[in-house]
């Protein structure tokens, strides 16, 4: 029977995004925010891809397409500023599955500066600038950003130069921020240099910046948005502050601690579930065309090679999630100061390192996902998957270049002589060795320290599948962990394959 691929596709449409990985996160509701992101929030956000629409600013204002609007609302309405970190990891999971649409970002970057207020705010600050932030009425609530990066510094952050002058009772902030995401916040993060600090990471001071005072803009304009590769609803701009008025976030001294460690790191973790949404979304799409799919007289699901890609997908999306929930049992503890010094220690180094791995899987799964389509998974109006990839492409950047991140993760683990810890956590021991010596012979470590971070993350990957999927983890332990494996030479290769996907294909 002759089947027309794009008919079968457009009919049978799947109209939830809810599927059994929210069973392993075990919170009430969600299926109710995955129909609303299916039927709500992706819509949209195709629309704003079909128009091709970019935000556009006065120089002052963003203004975003009414479709952009209609996702915001439903993104908010859920609640997700406000809630716990699990249910929180949950909502930006299920709402990565449009892709990043424009509202990702913003809500990661006010949960940031959430955070960073309830830790490090007076309660004059916090009593002030909190409670709009928590806000589920979407044009009553105010949204939060951080700008960290400057031109001439990047990820180098103690080369910045915006300057922090004291006048009187106030500070007043100048100089310019070069890549700002979330550019029509209500309440920035800003980090800048107090008049007389030292040179370096040790001068750098943390300030909330509002938009607005008493109805005017605070001394800031936008130079202009930038065009980029994905994330293109966003609007992402170049920033110039010229004497606005900025609130300290905690003690001066305290604000490289407080922009990488809260806000940054708040990023990093929930980026590893916009990673994992991403990838569950591409995987259901190739499921679904690879069911509906027919070439040579039978689904293209029952070909060797189009089963392997499958269920690669599929386990390294479960693997995504099982490292980022993992993750946030460590966030929970510390958000209620239930945290021990060894919780604190290994989520200090799981938060960067799980972080650069769910980044470039992504982008890796989604490519997949691609692949599984043919030409038709390039083509921008069959399926969300060309906006999908080049989204993932962008998270591999956000908070923090691969390089950066695992540089970091060497330093904590020596300065926290957190190599035990790690290994322990990640059921890892035969890596600590390498570990050590990555850190004891920093050229050693400079030039192979990404691939002992890689292994320690799909080490605690595996071990947390173990339980809830065992073939999945099994797969996923002979692709990255078996040392020679190859699997031509394993006889139960295809069989494992089939276990992986079930009833997916």
């Amino acid at each position: 029977m002759d089947v027309d691929p794009l008919a079968e596709w457009e009919s049978g449409r799947p109209t939830t995004f809810y599927d059994p990985a929210l069973n392993v996160l075990g919170i009430d509701g969600l299926s109710g925010f995955g129909e609303t992101v299916a039927q709500v929030i992706d819509p949209a956000v195709a629309e704003l891809e079909r128009r091709r629409d970019r935000p556009m600013t006065d120089g002052h204002r963003v203004v975003f397409d009414p479709a952009h609007e209609t996702a915001a609302r439903a993104v908010w309405a859920s609640g997700v500023l406000a809630a716990g970190a699990h249910e929180q990891a949950a909502l930006l999971y299920l709402l990565a599955h449009a892709g990043e649409g424009g509202h990702s970002c913003p809500v990661v970057c006010t949960a940031g500066l959430v955070r960073a207020l309830r830790r490090h705010a007076s309660n004059e600050l916090r009593e002030r600038f909190l409670p709009p932030l928590l806000e589920r009425d979407y044009d009553r609530a105010q949204r939060g950003a951080q700008f960290l990066t400057e031109r001439q510094g990047g990820s180098d952050v103690g080369a910045n130069t915006v300057a922090a002058s004291r006048d009187g009772e106030v500070w007043r902030l100048s100089g310019e921020k070069w890549f700002c995401s979330v550019a029509d916040a209500d309440q920035f993060v800003v980090t800048a240099r107090p008049d007389g600090a030292p040179a370096g990471t040790a001068g750098i001071a943390c300030f909330l910046v509002p938009h607005e005072v008493d109805g005017s803009r605070n001394g800031f304009s936008i130079r202009r948005l930038k065009d980029k590769l994905g994330t293109r609803a966003l609007a992402t701009g170049e920033i110039e502050f010229d004497d606005a008025l900025g609130f300290p976030l905690g003690e001066l001294d305290e604000g490289f601690r407080i922009a990488a460690g809260v806000v940054l790191n708040t990023s990093r973790w929930l980026n590893a579930f916009g990673s994992a949404g991403l990838m569950r979304r591409a995987y259901l799409e190739a499921a679904r065309f690879a069911r509906v799919r027919t070439a040579f007289g039978k689904p293209i699901g029952a070909f060797p090679l189009v089963r392997e890609n499958l269920a690669v997908m599929k386990a390294e999306s479960q693997a995504a999630l099982a490292s980022s929930l993992a993750l946030t049992d460590l966030v929970a503890r510390i958000d209620e100061e239930s945290a021990s010094d060894e919780d604190v220690a290994w989520h200090r180094i799981l938060v960067n390192a799980n972080k650069y791995v769910t980044s470039i899987a992504a982008t890796r799964v989604v490519h997949r996902g691609i692949e599984a389509l043919g030409g038709n998974g390039t083509i921008e109006d069959f399926s969300p998957l060309p906006r999908l990839y080049r989204d993932a492409i962008v998270f591999e950047s956000w908070e923090g270049t691969h390089n950066v991140l695992c540089a970091q993760v060497l330093r904590d683990l020596e300065r926290l002589g957190a190599v035990e810890v790690a290994v322990e956590r990640a059921q890892a021991p035969d890596l600590a060795p390498r570990l050590e010596r990555a850190i004891a012979e920093p050229t050693w470590g400079a030039l192979h320290g990404r691939r002992q971070i890689e292994e320690l993350v799909r080490s605690l990957q595996v071990a947390e599948l173990r339980g809830s999927e065992p073939q999945s983890a099994e797969l996923l332990a002979r692709r990255h962990l078996v040392r020679g494996w190859r699997a031509e030479d394993d006889a139960d290769y295809l069989s494992l394959i089939d276990d992986v996907l079930g009833d997916d294909a």
